[in-house]
């Protein structure tokens, strides 16, 4: 034994438990009282008696020492499991749990135009996660998820160990139990109480259900970041893609990101989500999960990101539109959390293009008044490096045309100006301000200025683009397109800007028609028996102290009524009202659908009434439809998560004037476009026949066209919500027309010309 102590003496020795290395170091190194007393275990002793009875009586001691102190372990364990067991929750209670599910709602063709959410998650069956994201996740989070019983003790050392030696966290300990548990039931607090909850809660949910339902339960409860919950819908957020078309980098940059979202969001931080997927990565590899080499040609792959878009972009005002109807018949928590399917009549490519027309006509419209200034300069506000600013509207990706803030650097020699815009650099040309008639970009801008501008083109590698100055239209403009037939809403658009302004000018806002409501008057005439080519005399005349002008000024005599109509005259509009009596036509009016109160007064010929858009468009929609107004419906269908029908429309008939009276004013109503002198005339460009009316109100304060093809009613109004004039000779014709021939430009550009029907159609038809 006195050799063994020599030795010990000399070296260090070592051995390994569970994986870690334990070295026993020299007794010499130990302190001298520490030493006196070991030395009575370790020198030799030759009286066998007095060996063993010492040895009694210290073994024990020991045995007393540890059978105390377990007795009091188990008790303390006991009292702190009774008070922390009182108030858990049941486990049990998960098997009634219903998470929080998206409401989305779809175009006419299938696609997601919108969605409301409280907690964005989309809900998968065990089989519907791919094996990939299975062993991402257990390798990343958990490796011993299938051998453990919800608390794994050998992984907790293991993770104490790394985190001691590196200094740092590094690895957690808790098990995907002990997540789920934390997720499900228990605050974010971090106490020492709450620990033991988790792992009480994590032992219960492990006897109560398999280890597929637990893994199943944490990818669609988990929080991903960026306001997604569950490993499906973040699949679709950040890459675009379902659950099962996820590849290796993906699935791993998903199991990263749960630890701790903020820190690890491929959004905000994508160096650090890099290296954090790269681990997963190395996990997997680790686990036998994929090969070495196939982990580290995942881990040569960028992360890329699907372009991300504002949410409910394509169709913000009509999304909304549905939100309020559906808040007010199915409640606020049935939108939010229920995850109703909503499938609507909007149609994308139609909504594109409405969006497209409206933006360009408000913006043509705006630059015709002038360039009115920068919007603020840095370097006023005190802001002396430019380079470092970063503006709130560049945290979204730039696109090509997208209009956007950029900050003037420096003025160029030649006339122009170099611009940053995001992260790239623009030089700004004399050709590319020619609108506001500068000859130099410092005769408008000076360094430090954020302006507007669009982003004609792009040169990602080069980081630099190609644009145009623009500026922000404060006039604002809203635009309606419905299918005559079945009163199918396929597009809105309420306003220039939804984050600005969210009132919906296309149903709230109530605004003076100007002539577009004269096709009224002339189709109560028409069911009088007046006809086209009927005559009228256009001179002056009065009617007690009211006396219509036109807008030109002249008189033409007498007229052909299509002449008057094509032309816009307004007092042929006022006698011919005056024949038919102003208490005849509001009754008459109100069949087309037409709600707003309407004064009892000749100028309603002109359009003195004030009235939505939705309504005159659907009002209209009633000429190309022989007669009959289907009721605007933006809704086809409603279903629950589980697909049972709540609410389901077919279209909503109204007989309002004869087939005949129709096609008479449909034949009217062509003639602003194809008559010389036509208030439309420019439609012609469209090479198809359509019909409709432009509206101009006094003093210029609203510009409204409504018209139609055969198959299709579009209205298009422009003007400022306060009312205010939009210029001198600003008509229908010159604000609105443009806006609607756009749009109708971009909608038939690859159909077939459609031609009026001469004859009625069956209303049966319109039924089935």
């Amino acid at each position: 034994m006195g050799r063994e102590i020599s030795k010990l003496d000399k070296s260090n020795s070592k051995f390994r438990i569970f994986g870690f290395e334990i070295r026993i170091c020299s007794i010499s190194k130990f302190p001298e009282t520490y030493r006196a007393k070991l030395s009575c275990f370790l020198t030799p002793c030759y009286n066998g008696y007095a060996m063993r009875s010492q040895l009694r009586r210290y073994l024990g001691s020991l045995v007393f020492v540890f059978l105390l102190c377990l007795s009091v372990a188990v008790g303390s364990t006991a009292g702190v499991l009774f008070v922390y067991n009182s108030d858990l929750p049941q486990v049990s209670s998960l098997d009634d749990y219903h998470p929080s599910l998206i409401t989305e709602v779809y175009s006419d063709d299938g696609r997601v135009i919108g969605s409301f959410a409280l907690e964005r998650r989309i809900v998968i069956a065990w089989d519907q996660i791919p094996q990939v994201v299975k062993d991402a996740i257990t390798s990343v989070e958990d490796q011993n998820f299938y051998a453990h019983w919800g608390i794994d003790f050998f992984g907790m050392a293991r993770a104490g160990m790394k985190n001691l030696m590196a200094g740092r966290v590094v690895e957690g300990g808790s098990t995907l139990t002990q997540q789920l548990s934390k997720n499900l039931f228990l605050t974010p607090e971090r106490t020492f109480r709450r620990k033991i909850q988790e792992a009480m809660l994590a032992i219960q949910i492990e006897r109560y259900y398999t280890k597929q339902q637990i893994l199943t339960m944490y990818c669609n409860l988990v929080y991903m970041g960026s306001g997604q919950y569950g490993f499906a819908a973040a699949a679709e957020y950040y890459f675009g893609k379902e659950l099962k078309d996820l590849n290796i980098e993906e699935a791993a940059m998903l199991a990263a990101i749960p630890r701790s979202p903020p820190n690890y969001s491929p959004i905000l931080h994508p160096e650090k989500a890099l290296t954090r997927r790269n681990y997963a990565i190395d996990r997997m590899v680790a686990e036998k999960k994929i090969t070495v080499a196939r982990g580290e040609e995942a881990k040569l792959h960028p992360i890329k990101l699907l372009e991300k878009q504002r949410p409910n972009e394509l169709a913000p005002y009509f999304v909304e539109e549905l939100r309020r109807y559906l808040e007010k018949k199915y409640g606020t928590s049935a939108v939010h959390e229920g995850g109703l399917k909503v499938y609507s009549t909007l149609n994308v490519e139609m909504q594109k293009a409405a969006n497209a027309a409206t933006r360009a006509g408000t913006r043509d419209y705006d630059k015709r008044h002038g360039w009115r200034g920068a919007d603020r300069n840095l370097i006023d506000e005190g802001t002396e490096d430019l380079e470092s600013v970063e503006l709130p509207d560049w945290k979204l990706p730039i696109r090509t045309n997208d209009i956007v803030p950029g900050i003037v650097l420096d003025l160029t020699k030649n006339g122009g100006a170099a611009v940053k815009i995001g992260g790239y650099q623009a030089v700004l040309t004399p050709q590319d301000i020619a609108w506001t008639n500068a000859n130099a970009a410092s005769e408008i801008l000076k360094r430090g200025d954020v302006a507007m501008f669009m982003v004609r083109s792009m040169n990602p590698a080069e980081r630099k683009v190609e644009v145009s100055l623009e500026q922000k239209p404060k006039v604002q403009a809203s635009f309606v397109a419905i299918q005559p037939q079945t009163g199918e809403v396929k597009a809105m658009v309420g306003g220039y800007d939804f984050d600005e302004s969210k009132f919906n000018r296309a149903t709230q806002a109530m605004r003076q028609t100007g002539s577009s409501f004269k096709p009224f008057v002339y189709a109560a005439a028409v069911d009088n028996g007046l006809r086209p080519d009927d005559t009228i005399v256009d001179a002056p005349v009065s009617f007690g102290i009211y006396s219509p002008g036109n807008y030109d000024g002249k008189f033409k005599g007498t007229i052909p009524i299509r002449q008057a109509f094509a032309e816009s005259r307004n007092i042929p509009a006022v006698k011919t009202l005056a024949k038919l009596g102003v208490q005849n036509l509001i009754p008459y009016v109100r069949r087309f659908g037409i709600t707003s109160r309407i004064e009892p007064v000749l100028p309603i010929a002109l359009g003195a009434a004030d009235v939505t858009l939705i309504e005159m468009v659907s009002a209209y929609s009633t000429f190309p439809n022989d007669g009959v107004r289907v009721v605007p419906q933006m809704i086809l269908r409603v279903t629950d998560y589980e697909g049972n029908v709540l609410e389901e429309n077919l279209p909503e008939l109204r007989d309002v004037i004869p087939a005949e009276t129709a096609r008479i004013m449909v034949e009217l109503m062509q003639e602003p476009v194809r008559f010389p002198g036509g208030t439309s005339t420019k439609a012609q460009e469209l090479k198809r026949p359509v019909a409709g009316k432009t509206g101009t109100t006094n003093d210029f304060t609203d510009a409204w066209f409504i018209g139609y093809t055969p198959s299709l009613v579009a209205g298009t109004w422009i003007g400022f919500d306060e009312k205010v004039t939009l210029g001198d000779k600003e008509t229908g014709g010159k604000a609105a027309l443009p806006m609607w021939i756009d749009f109708m430009r971009e909608v038939y550009k690859d159909k077939p010309v459609e031609q009026f029907d001469t004859t009625p159609k069956a209303i049966t038809a319109l039924v089935k």
